[in-house]
């Protein structure tokens, strides 16, 4: 038998009959970016014929029209003696729905859109996001002056608003970022970015923070951070250093300098996108910090076509929620150029940390970073949060009483522990100091904020 050269993919299918089942395939490939579609022909693209052409040829476009309302190629083709149809379907710019129900094809699936997947879909084939719809339960009385100067002060600090415009009125700035409609309504990314509480409108607007030990069942703390996101990443940033990652100290001449494990513009970067990207009507933005990584995922995934190996190289900028992106390019946060992993690169390489690992994960987006410096700081030796055994290293009496108030309480204050101990704060730090240089301790967050991590003794 004679092959088509073609090879199925997601824009070219082989069917060897035709059944009415395949018209929900035709709404999905019209919804998505078309394709071509064989009958008569095999999984082996071999041409195997079929039987009633004639009546197919005039049933197949007459049920595609009467069902979807759409127009498709259909065309008689002959490969030795052996007749096959082939139907074009082109893309649609409007959302196609069969019997009542909306199709998609991804990738090698055939999906059936509902809920916000549905919602999501329509707007875009509109030419609209999410962020850009009207709430109508919110008015002026809504947003936070605040947040309103905040951003006027980010977006002259990046030269992207003119000083001018520092003390301009409310309705004024959102009118300029078309966060009201004609009407003087204000639109879902009013609320988000500068909304007095946003959670109010929408739940999600959260991001969760853990402290994790030996795995995801192993919780030993964490933070909520609520509020607009437009001054999210600032809040998440201050917790982070305060409380989650470490700023190991090093000493050029005389010059002390503590510089946070993950770079901080980079991780900046890694925020705004979690947050600018976001689909809100998912569930929180959620951070894993174990001790050798951490996780930070998002509801909704990247752009169709898009991987790891896409974000890092040259692309092209699809944000999910147009306003909320156009708003943080004009406070300075982002570009509209598709480099912010490039930027992150230009961080991470110097630092000596492995690129972030981009993925598609439980219907959002996951990013991994390694906690490579954390990592170096125990060489030789597991970490760990637990009571446990310390390394070989001799411990004075006290620096063994010092451990075992750790044991007990990983948030103790060396003030605290002075009182207990009945020496003065000094003698308690010079002890802490002389532990983390063993390499038996280690502080996590700053000094105010932050924790004692014990290391056990290697196996």
């Amino acid at each position: 038998m004679t092959k088509i050269k073609a090879r199925e993919s997601q824009t070219v299918e082989y069917k060897s009959s035709w059944h009415d089942e395949y018209l929900k395939w035709i709404c999905g490939f019209a919804n998505a970016q078309g394709a071509v579609m064989y009958f008569g022909v095999n999984d082996d693209h071999e041409v195997i014929g079929l039987e009633n052409v004639d009546r197919l040829m005039e049933d197949i476009p007459n049920k595609i029209v009467t069902t979807m309302g759409i127009v498709v190629d259909v065309n008689l083709l002959e490969r030795d003696g052996l007749e096959y149809i082939e139907v074009v379907v082109e893309p649609s710019n409007i959302p196609i729905n069969y019997k009542g129900k909306y199709y998609y094809r991804s990738g090698s699936t055939m999906q059936e859109l509902r809920g916000p997947a549905l919602q999501q879909f329509v707007l875009k084939k509109m030419g609209r996001s999410w962020d850009d719809v009207t709430n109508d339960r919110a008015s002026l009385n809504d947003i936070d002056r605040d947040a309103i100067d905040y951003f006027l002060r980010k977006g002259i600090d990046a030269q992207r608003i003119p000083e001018d415009q520092r003390n301009a009125p409310t309705g004024e700035v959102l009118t300029s970022l078309r966060l009201m409609d004609d009407d003087g309504g204000l639109k879902n990314a009013a609320i988000l970015l500068f909304g007095k509480r946003p959670q109010k409108f929408f739940p999600s607007v959260v991001f969760k923070i853990g402290r994790f030990g030996r795995d995801d069942a192993d919780l030993l703390f964490q933070d909520v951070i609520e509020g607009n996101i437009l001054q999210m990443a600032d809040r998440v940033m201050e917790i982070l250093q305060a409380k989650y990652l470490i700023s190991p100290v090093r000493f050029e001449g005389m010059q002390r300098y503590e510089k946070l494990e993950i770079p901080k513009e980079a991780m900046r970067e890694i925020l705004y996108n979690a947050i600018a990207h976001k689909d809100y009507s998912g569930p929180d933005i959620q951070m894993h910090v174990f001790d050798n990584h951490l996780e930070i995922w998002n509801e909704g995934e990247l752009p169709m076509g898009y991987s790891q190996e896409t974000l890092f190289g040259h692309h092209s900028s699809k944000p999910r929620n147009l306003n909320i992106a156009n708003t943080f390019f004009k406070a300075g946060f982002i570009d509209t150029w598709g480099r912010g992993y490039q930027k992150i690169r230009d961080d991470f390489v110097p630092a000596g940390i492995p690129m972030p690992k981009v993925e598609n994960f439980c219907g959002g987006v996951r990013v991994t970073i390694e906690r490579t410096q954390f990592i170096q700081m125990v060489s030789g030796g597991n970490v760990t949060s637990d009571v446990g055994s310390l390394s070989a290293a001799q411990l004075t009496e006290r620096q063994k009483k010092i451990r075992e108030l750790i044991n007990k309480d990983s948030f103790i204050s060396a003030q605290q522990m002075s009182v207990v101990l009945s020496v003065v704060k000094r003698t308690i730090e010079r002890d802490l100091a002389a532990m983390q240089k063993k390499g038996v301790l280690i502080r996590e967050g700053n000094t105010s904020a932050g924790h004692w991590i014990i290391v056990r003794e290697s196996n």
